[in-house]
């Protein structure tokens, strides 16, 4: 009928007022989502062009990833049709930001709230890899409205179910994480434990190491629904083909 047509199911028939009734329940599918580490301009217009939906734009892999220019903030902004996410690094090494460094985050995010950017991905830790909750509060504020992704530097924290309840309350909507190791793969049974933890309060975007051989896989052993790569084949820029070929396998994932 009508209701199964668009995707309900029956749970349990109910009696009632001498009638017969039916708990329905909707299950949604949602599509698993690729998200390209992008260095550059260059490899964002590659990401577009492969069918990529969002990208986190970056620039200096080689360092981990550090914060873009205005420039190419704004070029993949306006001029691109995915999603740009900004990572919001100044420089690399720890995540204990001193009064300076944090001031120069704080005006990257607005910079990138001003010219429409949807998101930026960021990350603080005191000195005993603990979540900094006050600087956590003051980018959520400063981000005011755009969706906020807690990066790796979730996988250097201590104690990771505490920090990840921590960042749920703090409002972040994503996790960048490997399962405090070196690629997901490695990670996949912390991968599993922080996704059953997490729930639906936040969402896990499982990344490092992730490409076409093994993307579909750790969304099934995970249950979570994103995942990040670079998708690159060789050197730090992303690879057309390498890029398609993980949507393909993420496709044969909902079949």
């Amino acid at each position: 009928d009508l209701y199964h047509s668009i995707g309900f199911k029956e749970e349990v028939r109910l009696s009632a007022f001498h009638e017969d009734y039916q708990k329905m329940v909707l299950g949604l599918t949602h599509a698993p989502l690729l998200e390209v580490c992008a260095p550059s301009v260059n490899s964002a217009m590659i990401a577009e062009k492969a069918g990529a939906q969002r990208i986190e734009l970056c620039q200096r892999l080689e360092l981990g990833g550090l914060t873009p220019t205005h420039d190419d903030i704004c070029f993949c902004t306006r001029k691109l049709n995915l999603r740009t996410f900004v990572l919001v690094r100044p420089r690399a090494g720890d995540f204990c930001y001193n009064e300076e460094e944090f001031e120069q985050i704080l005006n990257d995010i607005r910079f990138c709230k001003s010219v429409g950017v949807p998101g930026v991905v960021v990350g603080f830790l005191n000195p005993d890899l603990t979540v900094n909750i006050e600087q956590c509060g003051l980018a959520i504020e400063a981000a005011d409205g755009m969706e906020v992704t807690f990066h790796r530097a979730f996988d250097r924290c201590a104690d990771w179910s505490t920090a990840l309840e921590q960042i749920i309350e703090c409002g972040f909507n994503r996790i960048l994480t490997s399962g405090q190791a070196s690629t997901a793969m490695l990670g996949l049974q912390t991968l599993k434990a922080i996704q059953r933890q997490a729930g639906e309060r936040i969402a896990i975007l499982a990344g490092s190491g992730v490409n076409a051989s093994n993307a579909a896989h750790i969304l099934r052993e995970v249950g979570n629904r994103e995942v990040h790569g670079s998708c690159k084949i060789s050197g730090y820029e992303s690879n057309e083909a390498e890029i398609r070929r993980t949507l393909a396998e993420l496709k044969v994932y909902l079949s």
